[in-house]
């Protein structure tokens, strides 16, 4: 839990929450703040077993998950590969995109000469984001074409940035868990889009489930994230995001390590398919492979 990134808070929370669950499961768990210091704080521990609660930078990109497989320790969730291409929100919908899949356009902006080509030659709005970042840290939807230089700045603060084109239409989310796809749920913030506040700290944003969707449609786009989550080389468990314009779902993006706070939506999701906060710790700790941690 823990971690060096943006997303540290949400992280200390969703760690806290997970490890009551295990304790309360009889789970003979420690809880482990991740620093520089993480070598030498499980030096003399004899683990067994890692759940990863690290959001972000770090937790999310596979850096962690090769630190646990360098110390033979198995973990939850996706392995290096997956982690790192899904984190990478450009290069993942480069990938999805290859495979056939709905994805928004986008390009990175790596110079004003990028900016000044997407003022003359996009629709507005257009969405301004750091490639690598979770939480919504440095998101910004841009309307007119004078506050690109802005967005940009503030994105670049996360990494390299990229621009996305607006798709517009209803926000839903689907948990995989252990290969089952969980009912999708539908996201409809009070404000513009589904942001860190909208995540975490308000508490007027609405979460739909049963999402309202005919069955059929469901089905169809709960297909579609489970064939972009298996095309990344995704395990384990993750939350799929996605437009949904009346016709077409978009894909968003992949969260490898979701959160699992009192405002998370794959525990909402759990609890809308019969399965406790507790059976759910519990299943995706089952789901780690421990004869493959150093494949």
């Amino acid at each position: 839990m823990g971690g060096t990134s943006a997303e540290r808070e949400v992280s200390l929370n969703s760690g806290e929450a997970v490890y009551q669950a295990l304790v309360n499961a009889g789970v003979d768990a420690i809880k482990v703040d991740v620093d520089r210091t993480l070598a030498e704080k499980i030096r003399d521990r004899d683990i067994d077993l890692a759940f990863n609660i690290v959001h972000g930078r770090g937790g999310e990109d596979g850096a962690l998950q090769g630190f646990l497989q360098w110390h033979n320790i198995p973990y939850t969730g996706s392995g290096v590969k997956a982690s790192a291409i899904t984190m990478d929100k450009f290069l993942c919908k480069q990938i999805w995109r290859e495979a056939g899949l709905p994805v928004a356009k986008s390009v990175i902006i790596s110079q004003q000469q990028d900016l000044q080509q997407i003022a003359q030659q996009w629709d507005f709005p257009v969405v301004i984001k750091p490639t690598s970042e979770g939480s919504s840290f440095g998101v910004s939807i841009v309307h007119a074409k004078e506050d690109l230089q802005a967005a940009w700045e503030n994105a670049r603060q996360y990494g390299v940035v990229m621009a996305e084109e607006f798709i517009a239409g209803e926000e839903y989310t689907l948990a995989i868990v252990g290969g089952q796809t969980l009912p999708m749920i539908k996201l409809k913030p009070a404000r513009e889009f589904y942001d860190y506040q909208a995540k975490y700290e308000r508490d007027d944003t609405q979460y739909i489930c049963p999402c309202g969707l005919p069955q059929a449609i469901e089905a169809q786009i709960a297909k579609q994230c489970k064939q972009a989550f298996d095309l990344t080389g995704c395990e384990g468990w993750g939350r799929v995001d996605v437009i949904f314009d009346g016709k077409q779902a978009y894909l968003i993006e992949i969260n490898t390590v979701p959160g699992m706070t009192s405002h998370s939506l794959v525990p909402m999701a759990a609890k809308a398919a019969g399965m406790s906060f507790e059976k759910l710790v519990l299943t995706i700790l089952d789901l780690v492979n421990r004869e493959t941690v150093n494949e």
